[in-house]
């Protein structure tokens, strides 16, 4: 009877949020696939929005972004430190525990605004700094060991906060680099996050700085992210379904800045434009033969090994503080092998469109 009530309470949720959509609001988008229809909703999530500055997320947070889902006491709902299932070790106070000039050595200090796409990425500049969306508030301490490195799966964790949430070595396939796992009530939330952040900024991907290897862009304004974070991506909105706790923050975002997230409000969109490799032959063949011989690099060759080498059109080597040191157009086109230039001794990363791959030069 209890998950019979609770579903009952979730569809009404649902439906109710749907009913908030403006009538016609997505009507240009009809019968459009593929990046088409990532273009059609960016001119729709661009058309009206309102840029109310950093400084309004705070009065935003104290309205949108209340705990009326979980304890339901109007707390700030923290993605970073709520447990669904039980108490959580802390809770906020609207406006009077937000961040402000001392910084705190634990969690359960105060909260601040968590970029989930980080604003280095993109210099701070405005609209995207300042974009609901995708800027959420969360443990100050929790958002600082996050950092600016990309969500994953986290194999060993080398750091876990008072949820769950976890920090440490990629497990998931075609990145190996650190990268930061939020609980698996929250990861649907990061996913339609992120895709609304590359489909909304379509036109300027190209000028951020993604050369960063703790950036997952492909450096395009159609895909947009390596297609190993859209594998991650597509994975986590499939096993994380839209909860009502979304439905609401988004209708209040169209009443905050006056544009919603398309992939809250129509999940399908997803996979109607992207396209996960996860689970076929082709991506298991690149997944299990790319690799790197002779790891650590002594002789200045780098030799790469696997299936459809010569189909990769450009490679980049970058520094362990995210520099990229070397861009190689076609590197296997006449061998297996990267002549690598004025590369000091340390660690690196061997970057395509598709796989992160790290090695050691000695």
């Amino acid at each position: 009877m209890k998950n019979f009530i609770s579903l009952v309470v979730t569809l009404f949720a649902v439906s109710f949020g749907h009913a908030q959509i403006p009538a016609g609001y997505y009507d240009a988008a009809t019968g459009l696939t593929g990046y088409s229809l990532k273009t059609k909703l960016k001119e729709i999530v661009t058309n009206g929005h309102q840029d109310k500055g950093y400084g309004g997320l705070w009065d935003a947070y104290k309205v949108g972004d209340l705990d009326k889902f979980y304890e339901n006491d109007n707390t700030i709902l923290d993605i970073y430190s709520e447990k669904p299932a039980g108490p959580d070790a802390y809770s906020y106070t609207p406006v009077t525990d937000q961040c402000g000039g001392t910084t705190p050595g634990s969690e359960g200090g105060c909260y601040n605004r968590e970029h989930l796409f980080p604003q280095g990425f993109f210099n701070s500049a405005s609209p995207m700094r300042n974009d609901y969306h995708h800027v959420m508030p969360t443990d100050n301490v929790v958002n600082g060991k996050r950092n600016n490195y990309p969500f994953g799966t986290v194999g060993t964790a080398s750091w876990t906060s008072t949820s769950g949430s976890k920090l440490g070595v990629s497990s998931f396939p075609g990145f190996l680099g650190i990268v930061f796992e939020p609980i698996d009530e929250f990861k649907g939330d990061v996913a339609r996050s992120l895709l609304y952040f590359i489909t909304r900024y379509e036109d300027d991907l190209q000028t951020f700085n993604y050369s960063d290897v703790n950036n997952p862009q492909d450096g395009s304004k159609n895909r947009g992210f390596d297609q190993w974070y859209i594998n991650l991506l597509m994975l986590w909105h499939q096993n994380d379904p839209v909860s009502p706790k979304e439905i609401a923050r988004n209708n209040y975002a169209y009443v905050y800045q006056k544009n919603r997230n398309p992939y809250i409000d129509h999940p399908e969109y997803v996979a109607m434009i992207w396209t996960s490799t996860l689970g076929t032959d082709e991506n298991t063949a690149k997944k299990d033969t790319l690799k790197i011989s002779q790891n650590p690099v002594r002789n200045g060759a780098l030799t790469v090994s696997g299936d459809h080498l010569a189909k990769i059109s450009s490679v980049q080597i970058i520094s362990m503080s995210g520099q990229v040191v070397q861009t190689i157009r076609e590197p296997f086109k006449n061998s297996n092998k990267i002549i690598l230039k004025s590369t000091s001794k340390g660690v690196y990363f061997l970057k395509t469109a598709d796989q992160t791959l790290k090695f050691i030069v000695e």
